[in-house]
């Protein structure tokens, strides 16, 4: 494997393979920022020899793409080729095939066996076109093992999963991620506008709420002018994403917005693709701040900038919440965002979606289609109603429907990094390399590999760049918190560097720095004595202080 996987990756993919190996199926759920590609790639990697063959499935052709270039990363030795509308070749050991392509009748009869099958965006398994696939594969090689992928796992058409995996292997939460730096902190609001007692009686279709009627409680021009004088008081800097109810709501909410003075567009299914990748890529360069939507952006797409999310429709599922809410938490990437800063994201809802869901979490629910699951690998909690063993991170009960609630405070605020009350991740001490506190100051850590170094810093203590070097090129990594910048920097060492010279350079903690280094450090006016690691961090400081103070604007 040619780059290091995250600890928590690691327990992923052990998990998984535990599980492939005791059921020949297994669901892993992994939320926004855990690199679930990565994960399933490892694990492919492990599960197929010389001799076994896997395919990976996915529903549409940029996620296909995106899993075999990755796949390479992780498994440079294992041969790929590609099943879609454009190849359609089995010759590799990892075959990478869309499913709408492969479940067509024509192709099914000409599908090879396989030993592994992967399923990306595994929410998705109960349709027809992934049971034809799945169910073909099982007729070929009945020990075929069946891996499944998501982050959220709930479906809205009430359809169960569990007539293809039967048990879950591991769930990765957002509050896990969250604490590891690598999504940014949701800071959510739930704000009455007057609305929310009529919004609890709203009746439900067959999938959710009737947003026709949610509509007709939301979409007034009072409410709306209130939902524009909130913003303004505590977002109007923020790229903000608005999800409505329908159309027409999403098309006043835009008119409120442009009557106050704020530029903003919308966004539904009414408008031709090329119109919206338009609007996207105007909003995803800064060029307006408010951008409304019915539901077009819950999946597949991200916007890194967007750092508040407005939620105006009503939804009694987690997964959709979850949908909503993560457009607003990933990181930015400073090469496609240069000097944007982002800390955490405001999510004001002005319905009851939160509060239904009662906190960002994926729920887990194994079933048949509308009875009760029963999930074999349950794990390390107790349910306080029916005393069901459940995974940890699990937040609903599958069995009897108990909720482990987060609670919101007087000020309708929770902080969900707290709130979920999960084992505090130590970035640091869990890092495969040594991190060096420089000067004894907080502020300024350095670690060094052979080929790479990363540095972390701040000067006001709330901005925190992650700065990372590669030869003689130096470059900002992110600006976010503190454990986001520290997650960036790590994962760019773990990119750039094996397992084997991150132990070779850990192994410098226990030798005394060399003639060569204390000679150069003295020039510096540096007599302490340190270990070799230590002097490499210093070492590196100092020949990189120029490029990394620079880079800070400092």
């Amino acid at each position: 494997m040619s780059i290091i996987l995250r600890k928590r990756q690691k327990i992923f993919v052990q998990k998984c393979i535990t599980s492939l190996k005791k059921h020949k199926n297994t669901l892993g759920v992994a939320n926004t920022g855990f690199g679930k590609t990565i994960a399933l790639s490892a694990i492919c990697g492990e599960r197929i020899n010389k001799k076994k063959k896997a395919l990976i499935m996915a529903h549409r052709d940029e996620l296909t793409r995106q899993n075999s270039a990755k796949f390479q990363v992780v498994n440079p030795d294992i041969s790929i080729s590609l099943f879609n509308a454009e190849q359609k070749s089995f010759l590799g050991r990892a075959v990478f095939s869309m499913v709408q392509t492969l479940s067509m009748e024509k192709h099914l009869v000409k599908m090879q066996p396989v030993d592994l099958l992967v399923v990306d965006e595994a929410h998705h398994s109960a349709s027809d076109t992934y049971q034809r696939v799945i169910g073909r594969a099982k007729e070929l090689n009945k020990k075929v093992e069946i891996l499944g992928v998501t982050a959220t796992p709930e479906r809205s058409d009430n359809k169960g999963l569990r007539k293809t995996f039967s048990n879950v292997a591991d769930v990765v939460t957002i509050g896990e991620m969250i604490q590891a730096g690598h999504l940014v902190p949701p800071k959510a609001l739930v704000i009455d506008i007057g609305t929310q007692t009529q919004l609890k009686n709203v009746k439900k279709t067959a999938n959710d709420y009737d947003q026709a009627e949610v509509e007709a409680i939301q979409n007034t021009k009072f409410n709306n002018d209130q939902i524009v004088v909130k913003w303004l008081e505590l977002a109007k800097d923020r790229p903000t994403v608005i999800f409505s109810s329908t159309i027409a709501h999403a098309e006043d909410v835009m008119e409120a917005f442009r009557d106050a003075g704020v530029d903003a567009r919308v966004i539904h299914s009414k408008l031709g693709i090329a119109k919206r990748r338009e609007i996207l890529e105007e909003f995803d360069n800064g060029e307006f701040l408010v951008l409304v939507n019915p539901m077009v952006l819950t999946e597949g797409w991200d916007c890194q900038i967007c750092s508040c999310v407005i939620l105006l429709r009503v939804s009694s599922h987690k997964s959709v919440v979850i949908q909503m809410v993560g457009r607003g938490l990933r990181k930015v990437d400073p090469d496609q965002h240069p000097g944007v800063i982002k800390r955490d994201c405001l999510i004001l809802d002005f319905g009851i979606s939160l509060i239904n869901a009662g906190n960002l979490n994926s729920t887990v629910i194994l079933k048949d289609d509308g009875k009760p699951g029963d999930p074999e690998d349950a794990q390390k909690k107790s349910c306080p109603d029916c005393a069901s063993e459940l995974p940890i991170q699990t937040r609903t009960c599958p069995l009897c429907g108990y909720e482990f609630k987060v609670e919101l405070d007087e000020n309708g605020f929770y902080d969900e990094a707290q709130e979920l009350r999960l084992i505090e991740i130590d970035l640091i001490n869990i890092s495969p390399f040594r991190w060096i506190q420089l000067w004894d100051s907080e502020r300024i850590l350095i670690a060094n590999g052979f080929d790479a170094w990363a540095c972390v810093c701040s000067v006001n203590g709330e901005d925190w760049f992650s700065i990372g070097g590669l030869g003689r090129d130096v470059k900002v990594l992110g600006i976010t918190n503190r454990s986001g910048a520290i997650a960036s920097s790590d994962d760019f060492m773990r990119q750039n560097e094996s397992a084997r010279t991150a132990k070779k350079a850990a192994a410098w903690m226990n030798q005394p720095a060399s003639q060569k280094q204390m000679q150069t450090l003295l020039k510096f006016g540096m007599c302490q004595i340190l270990n070799k690691i230590q002097a490499a961090a210093y070492l590196t400081f100092h020949f990189n202080r120029s490029k990394i103070e620079r880079l800070m604007g400092v």
